[in-house]
């Protein structure tokens, strides 16, 4: 049933991606996230609903009558240099096969995100993106979050088979970089029952992350929740649900979480934190040798043996500079920290710019919320292999249009905000309803 289910869903919405080729990337993103398909325990499990989805889409998009116009900035424009710095290292990779389909997965990501930046050419397109991430990754925290109430937090919360957030570290950091997009949704949703039901949803998903018992999680999250606090509008709210979320976890988690997390004190004596500092050696090793690195998957035992302290514990980077450093060298590492930095000042310029602009408030609290999404990134990203993981790119790509649809200038010039309003109110807004009424 549940495969009949999904091919209808997917099925039946392609005749709409080849009328509005934006809706093919609302489609490709649920099915990119949620993993629907592997849900199922048939056909539809293994089915290629993505290469499909991506197929129509791109052929929309080609035929398509509407404007086509990529925001070249410079986050985009080094997203591309470092998208082309990571083809470049496979050809010269040391495991070519296993580099090339890592690549082969690497490409698509970058391709839609690409054409997310081009479709998504309005705020309610971008809304309607956000709540499609949201939504997708929500379900497992809503689930997760309901599991480990349920289940005394004795068990890790897993992701979707055979995606990149299967595993529970994986799932936890993807669903800590969720809990700010949530904020954002709930602080533009005019609905009490929609706003509330956002509230239940981030505190379930909170507890669904520290369940995952994921201790690179637990980190992310402390500084996560600090940021989200300061960034947030209604810090009162935002408290009252920390300490909710807190006050509940107390009561259910069991000595057995206490016992995992307190191994972050004695990370000495834990076997798979010295075996990811054995692959963090390898890494910076290989990157010392090679000045593009090994190329993807270069983490096999032949590497380790030649360039790891403990040529014998072999094991993944499991950390997103590590995993930049060893497959795509110095060079790699820093365009992918300079990306991540140009993003950075990008979102501070769309908060100080639109803030004390109520038609473009809402621009301003999704920098925010992208920025604390960003740290959760950053933090739990030292201890998870997620470098080349959609999420990331997607709100790169938020923070670029949000400045696009605002007018916020680069720094070298004059922010057109200055002398007003530089596109309409939108409807969802509490500014723009009052100013459609009044229409």
């Amino acid at each position: 049933m549940r495969d009949v289910l999904v091919t209808a869903m997917v099925f039946g919405a392609l005749p709409f991606v080849f009328k509005r080729p934006w809706i093919g990337v609302l489609l490709w993103t649920w099915i990119s996230y949620m993993n629907p398909h592997r849900l199922t325990w048939g056909f539809a499990f293994s089915f290629p609903f993505a290469m499909i989805v991506a197929i129509v889409t791109i052929t929309a998009f080609l035929f398509s009558r509407e404007k086509k116009e990529m925001p070249w900035t410079r986050e985009t424009v080094l997203l591309l240099i470092f998208i082309c710095w990571m083809l470049f290292t496979t050809f010269l990779a040391w495991y070519p096969e296993l580099a090339w389909a890592e690549w082969n997965r690497a490409w698509k990501i970058q391709l839609f995100v690409m054409l997310t930046a081009i479709l998504i050419n309005d705020r309610q397109k971008l809304d309607w993106l956000i709540w499609v991430i949201v939504a997708s990754l929500g379900f497992y925290g809503i689930k997760g979050g309901i599991f480990t109430l349920g289940s005394g937090g004795g068990y890790h919360v897993m992701g979707p088979a055979g995606s990149f957030i299967g595993g529970n570290n994986e799932l936890a950091l993807a669903l800590i970089m969720t809990i700010p997009l949530m904020w954002y949704l709930r602080s533009q949703a005019q609905n009490r029952w929609i706003r509330n039901g956002l509230a239940v949803s981030t505190v379930l998903t909170a507890i669904a992350a520290i369940g995952s018992q994921s201790r690179g999680a637990l980190l992310a999250i402390l500084a996560m929740g600090f940021f989200l606090w300061l960034k947030s509008r209604h810090k009162m709210a935002t408290g009252v649900l920390m300490i909710l979320v807190v006050g509940v976890l107390a009561v259910n988690l069991p000595q057995s979480w206490y016992d995992r997390m307190d191994t972050i004190r004695n990370y000495q004596e834990d076997g798979s934190v010295q075996g990811r500092l054995n692959a963090w050696h390898t890494a910076f090793n290989v990157a010392s040798d090679r000045l593009i690195g090994g190329g993807f998957n270069m983490f096999q035992p032949p590497t380790f043996s030649q360039y790891a302290p403990d040529p014998y514990n072999v094991h993944d980077a499991h950390s997103i500079y590590f995993e930049v450093l060893g497959e795509l060298g110095f060079i790699g590492l820093t365009l992918f920290l300079l990306m991540w930095l140009f993003v950075w000042f990008k979102a501070g310029r769309v908060i100080t710019a639109c803030r004390d602009h109520p038609e473009n408030k809402w621009a301003a609290d999704l920098a925010a919320m992208a920025q604390v999404s960003l740290v959760g990134y950053a933090v739990g990203g030292a201890f998870l292999g997620l470098a080349y993981f959609d999420l990331p790119y997607h709100i790169m790509i938020m923070i670029v249009l949000a400045a696009k649809f605002t007018g916020v200038a680069p720094k070298t010039q004059q922010a057109p905000l200055a002398s007003g309003p530089s596109v309409p109110p939108h409807p969802s807004s509490r500014w723009g309803q009052r100013a459609w009424q009044r229409k």
